[in-house]
C-alpha cells in the first residue's frame, strides 16, 4: 500500500484507493511541495531540502499579453530587481561620462546609447541566472517541476505541463509562493493591444523609443528614470499622487529631481484609450481630472504601471476553502504564514499586508522552511523592513514614513531631524544638489527612539541597509549622535543631523 502511494503514476489507474491508502498511512510523495519558482519559493525548497526534507519546486510562466517568456527564479531575477538595476547603472554611467568632461577627462563627439547592445547583454546574464537555479535546485536535491500547479486537496497537487500532460504530487505540506504579475486597465480601449507592461520592457530587442509610463509607483518611476537616463523621450502620466504609501516629501523630492533630469510629468491626469496610427506611433488621448480637458499625443510605447495582482487565481483556492481578500485576491495569512486550510502555507506578494519585496519573501520562505522541519519556530518579522526605489536619485528608508508616525503618535510626539547636503561628487561637477536629503523621525521625548529614516542620494540602498540593523536593535537618536561618520561620505549626514524641522531653522549643510 505505501508503496503503491509513493507512486505518482500509478495513481490514475487507482485515484480512490491511491487517497484512501494516503490517508490510512500518512505516507506522501514528498515532505514539501512549492507551487512558484520565484526567489522565495526557490529559497523555502532550498532551505527545506538542507534540513533533510523531500522537495518538490513546480514553476511555470504564463507568457505576457505580448508574448513575453522567461525562465526559473520569477519576477526578480527576470523582469524586475536585476534587470532594473543594470539599466537604472546603465543611466547612471551616461550621468557619469557627462560629469567626467569636468573631472578633466577628454571625451570627444556626442554621447549616444546603443538599446541592443545593453539589452543583449543583461539578457544574457538574467539567462545566467535562470541556469544557475536549476543547477542549485539539481545540487540541493530538489525536484523542478515546469508545470502549472494547482491545489487537489490540503495534501495534493496537480501540475499540467505546456502540451496538457497532468502530473499529480502528494506533500505533507504545501507552500503557495507564486507571487504577481502587472496589472493591464482593461477597460481602456487599446491599453493591451498596444501597450506593454514591466513583464516586456526588460526583454525588449529594439528601444522603446518615445515612451508614456502610466502610473506613479515605484516600477513607474524606475523605469521612468532609466529611459530618460539612456536619452529616451519619457513622460509619466500620474493620476493622483507619486509613490504612494512612501513618505510623501520624500516622494516630491525625487519626482522634483526627475522633472529637472528630463523626465516630463503629467499631473492629474488619467488616459481614456490608445489608438494606433497609420505611421505606427500610439496616440494616447487623456483627460486632465482638475479641468476635465481632453488633451491627446503620440508615442512610440505605452508602459503600464499601473499596479500588480496576484497570481492565486488559477489555484483553486476556493474550492478548498483558502480565504482571500476580496478587494485584492491575496491570501490571508497567519502569522506564521498558514492560510485557512490546515497543511497549507503562502508567503511573499500574494500574502495580504505582506512586502512585495524579494528579500522579505527570501527570509519568510528560509523561516517558514525550518519551522515546517520542526527545527526552529522563529517567525518573519515584518516590522523595519528597508527598501529603496532606484530612480535617478536614489531614495531608501526604513521604518515609518513622516505621515504615518504623526498618525501613530501625533503630531507632538514626533521630532524630525533632517538636513540637505550636498555630495562630493556632485560638486565639481556642477551637478543640482538641491533633493540630496537625510530625514529621521523619532519619537519625541525620552530616549527618541528612530520610528523612521530616510535618505536621497547617490547609493541610497547601500547607505540605508547599514543603519536597517540599528532598527533591529532599538536605535535611538542618541545612538546616531554617538557613531562616528566616515568622511568624506554621503553616509555620515545621516549621523550629523540636528536640526529639527520644529526649529524652523534651516537645514543646509554647510562645510565639508
Amino acid at each position: 500500500m505505501a508503496a503503491l502511494c509513493r507512486g505518482r503514476h500509478r495513481w490514475k489507474r487507482t485515484n480512490c484507493l491511491h487517497f484512501l491508502t494516503r490517508n490510512l498511512t500518512g505516507i506522501y510523495d514528498y515532505d514539501l511541495v512549492v507551487i512558484g519558482g520565484g526567489s522565495g519559493g526557490l529559497a523555502c525548497s532550498k532551505e527545506a531540502a538542507q534540513l533533510g526534507q523531500k522537495v518538490a519546486v513546480l514553476d511555470y510562466v504564463e507568457p505576457s499579453v505580448k508574448g513575453t517568456k522567461w525562465g526559473l527564479g520569477g519576477t526578480c531575477v527576470n523582469v524586475g530587481c536585476i534587470p532594473k538595476k543594470l539599466m537604472h547603472q546603465a543611466a547612471l554611467l551616461g550621468t557619469a561620462v557627462k560629469d567626467a568632461r569636468k573631472y578633466g577627462w577628454q571625451i570627444s563627439g556626442p554621447i549616444c546609447h546603443d538599446w541592443a547592445t545593453m539589452a543583449e547583454a543583461i539578457q544574457n546574464h538574467v539567462r545566467s541566472l535562470n541556469w544557475g537555479h536549476r543547477v542549485q535546485l539539481q545540487d540541493k536535491k530538489v525536484k523542478y517541476l515546469n508545470v502549472k500547479g494547482s491545489l487537489v486537496d490540503e495534501h495534493t497537487v496537480k501540475g499540467l505541463t505546456k502540451a496538457g500532460k497532468e502530473t499529480i504530487l502528494t506533500a505533507k505540506n504545501i507552500v503557495i509562493a507564486t507571487g504577481g504579475r502587472p496589472n493591464y486597465p482593461s477597460e481602456i480601449p487599446g491599453a493591451m493591444e498596444h501597450g506593454i507592461t514591466s513583464d516586456d520592457i526588460f526583454w525588449l530587442k529594439k528601444s522603446p523609443g518615445k515612451t508614456l509610463v502610466v502610473g506613479a509607483s515605484y516600477v513607474a518611476l524606475e523605469c521612468a528614470g532609466f529611459l530618460t537616463g539612456i536619452g529616451l523621450d519619457t513622460t509619466v502620466m500620474v493620476r493622483s499622487i507619486a509613490l504612494r504609501g512612501f513618505d510623501q516629501q520624500m516622494a516630491g523630492l525625487i519626482t522634483d529631481y526627475m522633472e529637472a533630469y528630463g523626465t516630463r510629468f503629467i499631473w492629474r491626469s488619467v488616459p481614456k484609450r490608445v489608438d494606433k496610427l497609420p505611421s505606427g506611433a500610439l496616440q494616447v488621448t487623456w483627460t486632465d481630472t482638475s479641468t476635465g480637458d481632453e488633451h491627446k499625443d503620440t508615442y512610440d510605447s505605452v508602459l503600464w504601471a499601473v499596479g500588480r495582482a496576484p497570481e492565486t487565481k488559477t489555484l483553486g483556492l476556493d474550492q478548498l476553502g483558502v480565504h482571500l481578500k476580496k478587494e485584492t485576491g491575496k491570501i490571508l495569512l497567519g502569522s506564521d504564514e498558514s492560510t485557512s486550510v490546515p497543511n497549507i502555507f503562502a508567503f511573499g506578494d500574494i500574502g495580504e499586508g505582506r512586502p512585495e519585496l524579494t528579500p522579505t519573501a527570501i527570509k519568510a520562505g528560509k523561516l517558514l522552511a525550518r519551522r515546517l522541519a520542526g527545527i526552529s519556530t522563529e517567525l518573519m518579522n515584518y516590522d523595519n523592513v528597508p527598501t529603496t526605489v532606484f530612480t535617478p536619485l536614489e531614495y531608501a528608508c526604513v521604518g515609518l514614513s513622516e505621515e504615518d508616525a504623526e498618525d501613530r503618535h501625533g503630531k507632538d510626539g514626533i521630532e524630525v531631524y533632517h538636513a540637505f547636503y550636498k555630495p562630493l561628487e556632485f560638486i565639481v561637477a556642477e551637478r543640482d544638489a538641491s533633493q540630496c536629503y537625510v530625514k529621521v523621525v523619532c519619537a519625541r521625548g525620552g530616549e527618541q527612539k528612530i520610528l523612521g529614516l530616510h535618505f536621497t542620494g547617490p547609493n541610497a540602498g547601500e547607505v540605508t541597509q547599514g543603519f536597517a540593523m540599528g532598527f533591529q536593535c532599538g536605535a535611538k537618536y542618541s545612538h546616531l549622535l554617538q557613531t562616528v561618520g566616515i568622511h568624506p561620505t554621503c553616509a555620515e549626514e545621516v549621523v550629523k543631523v540636528n536640526i529639527t524641522k520644529r526649529s524652523g531653522l534651516d537645514a543646509a549643510v554647510t562645510g565639508c
